[in-house]
Order: structure tokens, then C-alpha cells, then sequence
């Protein structure tokens, strides 16, 4: 997306936050406040944003020519090759942004950070340093003014609307009490941050229309409709139906009382992003899905690879039996049988957390 990145600094001031960030975060009781009279939106008038808005247009128009092009005169190289960039965009933002940068749900050594600041530049969903930012911002203060994409808004606001306006204000006033101060810890974040503008043009559209053409001689049109925009696009989309259709549609199996969904599109997908209610519930578990059968996904497979060649450490995951009792207490009867480290943490739950493929400090 567009970068949308008004400078928001923290400085923790705690208040009227609506949903969980981290394990410490999580009340072992159930969420105290009542929501309900959060979530609301004071129909303030949007300023727009016209170059994104046109931006967009012309992405989406782009993208349609370039399916086009994909099903009439595409090389079968071609395909192959924005099939495996579009997975890279992909983990960039599930398994880079998201689990590894904005929830702290696992640690990663130097070179595996690398690959996700990679992969995630490539996605250009701007720099993890502000996804990270408005992702926390949007588990803090889920469905109020203060969430980037308020889906009390509108399916529409919720998807796109929200890059093409102005912030609210509520959105800058609150995002000044999340705590960035682990992302300005990390090197490449903060190298990716300072470049991005250099670096995010030459891996998200260069690189992906040069490589064909180059090496197996793709036309010029084909290489940018289909594996630079089209497969842009539809990254975008798909992400963006995470903060739409996943929380307005679909079953609420371990908490009944929050807006996220457990959306069976985004499961179909296979990036592991589609059981949204559990990930709002359980924010810090490195999976965003139970055991078994709701954690075979490609993200999750892709950390676990790295966990065994000791690139990717201290995997947080939750118990069955702390899953188990969620479900019973909160859960809307569907159910078939932010992250870590947080201020207000209650000791209970990092007691439950479950820690795999710990380093072994010599």
C-alpha cells in the first residue's frame, strides 16, 4: 500500500484500549471493558487522499489487463515466476511484518531477517516499521477511531477506504502510546525504514519485470501487468480482506464478544491468516491458529523450517487446555469440538505459553 505514515512516536499512555497486543495483554478472565461503547466512529468528513485514490485506479485497472494477459499471453516461466514472488510478498507480511515484527510471536537470527525484510519490501505494504506501528495500533483499539482500519466504518473504509483519506485524529493521538521501541532496536528495520523509498520501487516493480524479461525473454507489457502490478494487487487485496470481511463475516469460535472472524476464504488461502478471531484472542501464538489442523499453513511451515535449522527461535504457541477453556467461556458455540511482551502481562499466561525450539546458549 501506499505509504501512509504520518510520524507517530511512542510513549506509553495507557487508556481505553479494546483488545489484546501481546500475551500480557490477555485477561485471563475474559476482556473487562465493555467495548461496545468504544466502538464508534463521529462522522467526522474524510479528507482525501487523491494521489493514493488515483493510484489505486489505475492499480486495479492495470491488474485486471494484467489477468487478462495472464489467461491469453503469458509465458509458462512467467507464471511459475509471479507465483513464487507472489508467496514471497506473502510471507514478507505474515511471517515478517505481522508474527515476527508486529507480535514478537517468535525471535529470528540476523540472516532470516534479512530474508523477511526482503520478502516484506517486495510486498510494498510500506515499511515494517509503520505496519508493525498501525498493526499494534489496530489490536490496541480494535473497532474504535483510534483503529487505522475501523470496521464500524464500513467494509469499504475497512479494505481501502482507510488509504485514501487522512488518519483520524484519534488514530495519531493513540498511536503515540504504542511502544516502538524494540523496532528501533533492530538494524533492518530501521535501515529498510530510512531506504524504503530507494529500496521498496527496485523489489516490489523493477525487479519483477526485469528478471523475465531478461532471462527467458517476456515481454515488457506482460512482465509489468502480470508480475509486477496483478500480483501486487492481489497481495494487497488479500491482506486487506484481513481487515474487512475478517471482521465482519464468518464464526467467532473463541470470542464471541470481539468483531474478528474465523474467515474460510483466507483459510482456503493457506497463508494461515484466516482464523482471525482466534489471532485477536491469542495475538502472541506464533501459528494465528490452534494445533493440528489449523496450523497447516504455509507461514507456519516456513517459520517451523527456520526453527529447525535454528534461524528461528523461541516459537510462542498456547495450550490446548487455555484454548480449550476460551472456547467454553467465550466462544460462540461454532468451535468443532498484540503479542509478547506487553506492559500489563498477567502471570498466569506467560505460565501457559508454550516456548519451542529454544536457542541453546553455550
Amino acid at each position: 500500500m501506499p505509504p501512509n505514515s504520518e510520524a507517530i512516536e511512542c510513549g506509553p499512555t495507557p487508556s481505553d484500549t479494546t483488545g489484546v497486543l501481546y500475551e500480557m495483554d490477555a485477561e485471563p478472565q475474559g476482556t473487562p471493558k465493555d467495548i461496545s461503547t468504544l466502538k464508534t466512529t463521529d462522522g467526522r468528513k474524510l479528507e482525501l487522499v487523491w494521489t493514493n485514490i488515483l493510484a489505486f485506479i489505475y492499480l486495479h485497472t492495470a491488474s485486471v489487463y494484467g489477468i487478462w494477459l495472464l489467461l491469453t499471453g503469458t509465458m509458462w516461466q512467467t507464471v511459475a515466476f509471479t507465483a513464487l514472488v507472489f508467496i514471497f510478498s506473502g510471507l514478507g507480511i505474515s511471517g515478517g511484518a505481522h508474527r515476527l515484527w508486529a507480535h514478537r510471536t517468535f525471535k529470528a537470527n540476523l540472516p532470516l531477517r534479512a530474508i523477511f525484510i526482503f520478502f516484506n519490501t517486495i510486498a510494498f505494504q510500506d515499511a515494517v516499521y509503520y505496519w508493525a506501528r498501525d498493526h499494534r495500533l489496530h489490536h490496541k483499539y480494535s473497532e474504535t477511531d483510534a483503529d487505522p482500519y475501523n470496521s464500524t466504518r464500513g467494509w469499504f473504509f475497512s479494505h481501502i477506504g482507510w488509504l485514501c483519506c487522512k488518519k483520524h485524529p484519534e488514530v495519531k493521538e493513540k498511536g503515540k502510546s504504542i511502544d516502538l521501541s524494540d523496532l528501533r532496536r533492530d538494524p533492518l528495520v530501521m535501515f529498510q525504514k530510512k531506504y524504503y523509498l530507494f529500496l521498496m520501487p527496485i523489489c516490489c516493480f523493477i525487479l519483477p519485470t526485469v528478471i523475465p524479461v531478461y532471462f527467458w525473454g517476456e515481454s515488457v507489457s506482460v512482465a509489468w501487468h502480470v508480475t509486477a502490478l496483478m500480483r501486487w494487487c492481489l497481495v494487497l487485496n488479500f491482506v486487506w480482506l484481513l481487515n474487512s470481511s475478517a471482521h465482519l463475516y464468518g464464526n467467532r469460535p473463541y470470542d464471541a464478544s470481539i468483531s474478528p472472524t474465523t474467515q474460510v476464504f483466507l483459510v482456503w488461502l493457506r497463508f494461515g491468516e484466516g482464523y482471525h478471531n482466534y489471532h485477536h484472542v491469542f495475538p502472541w501464538d506464533y501459528k494465528s491458529a490452534e494445533l493440528g489442523r489449523y496450523s497447516r499453513d504455509l507461514t507456519t511451515n516456513f517459520i517451523r523450517l527456520f526453527a529447525r535449522l535454528g534461524w528461528a527461535y523461541d516459537l510462542k504457541s498456547v495450550s490446548m487446555d487455555m484454548v480449550r477453556k476460551r472456547v467454553l467461556r467465550t466462544g460462540d458455540g461454532t468451535h468443532p469440538v498484540w503479542g509478547w511482551g506487553d506492559k500489563d502481562h498477567p502471570q498466569e499466561d506467560i505460565n501457559n505459553t508454550t516456548i519451542t525450539y529454544k536457542r541453546i546458549v553455550k
